[in-house]
């Protein structure tokens, strides 16, 4: 079973390339953060059409996510649990059955944080809270789980092409990298990590100053994996492919194949 996660910044804008992709790679499973239209206006058809069953939690302008699977989900969770009051479209999950056993995935857009001086960055913070929390729970049921998606944290410095420069920054200070820490001290494995110890590999390329040109990038999109799925895992990569194509998205797509 094949995982990916992708950032498609506007799925109305990049649908063209999303219908490209899954084409010729075939995911069995996709996560797909900053969609950026609300339920009624996420292109289920188009997808369906390829063979996905689709679950949507939408927004009008801003974040939204959204799972397509090629085989059927149940127990579909909208929203990530521990704050009533919190009405950004940024977490859906569901259990995806499969021939063996079924798997637990998320797609998460973990919020920016920036500027770290406005209430944006306490926000980023606490909902990482949450985010351990809920983790915590699903360890408790000791099934195979992979949390996928738009973390907005450079894990390291091998993550990023210029540490100095981005240093500070929402994405990469310290008290973001202590919670992530919480998290994957939980137990969960880094997907692609574990798989690729080359540094300087990226998944996200600004627009701007010619980033994607000079390979000036940094590695945001992860998919952390509970200890049942890490056991399973049989491959991971970042495919830069759609990247280079015309009008990208500035993510590109993340994957895991587990057995």
């Amino acid at each position: 079973m094949k995982i990916a996660t992708w950032n498609v910044n506007s799925i109305k804008a990049r649908l063209e390339n999303a219908e490209r992709w899954l084409k010729d790679f075939q995911p069995d499973v996709v996560c797909m953060q900053e969609i950026k239209c609300i339920d009624e206006n996420f292109p289920s058809q188009v997808f369906e059409d390829l063979g996905y069953n689709v679950a949507v939690h939408g927004q009008k302008t801003y974040n939204g996510v959204a799972l397509l699977s090629k085989t059927p989900m149940e127990d579909i969770l909208i929203g990530l649990p521990g704050d009533e009051s919190d009405d950004h479209a940024r977490f859906i999950e569901a259990t995806i059955t499969t021939q063996s056993a079924p798997v637990r995935v998320a797609s998460l857009y973990l919020p920016n944080g920036n500027p770290t001086d406005t209430p944006k960055y306490p926000y980023k913070l606490g909902w990482m809270d949450r985010l351990i929390t809920h983790a915590e729970e699903l360890l408790k049921s000791e099934e195979p789980f992979v949390l996928a998606g738009d973390y907005n944290v450079i894990p390291t410095e091998d993550d990023v092409w210029d540490p100095g420069a981005w240093w500070g920054d929402a994405l990469y200070r310290q008290e973001t990298l202590d919670q992530y820490r919480r998290l994957t001290n939980l137990g969960l494995t880094d997907g692609f990590r574990t798989c690729h110890g080359q540094s300087h590999r990226y998944s996200f390329w600004d627009y701007q100053r010619g980033a994607w040109q000079k390979d000036h990038g940094i590695r945001i999109d992860h998919l952390l994996m509970s200890p049942q799925a890490a056991d399973r895992l049989k491959g991971a990569d970042i495919d830069r492919s759609p990247r280079g194509w015309e009008r990208p998205s500035d993510h590109t797509p993340v994957w895991v194949e587990i057995d």
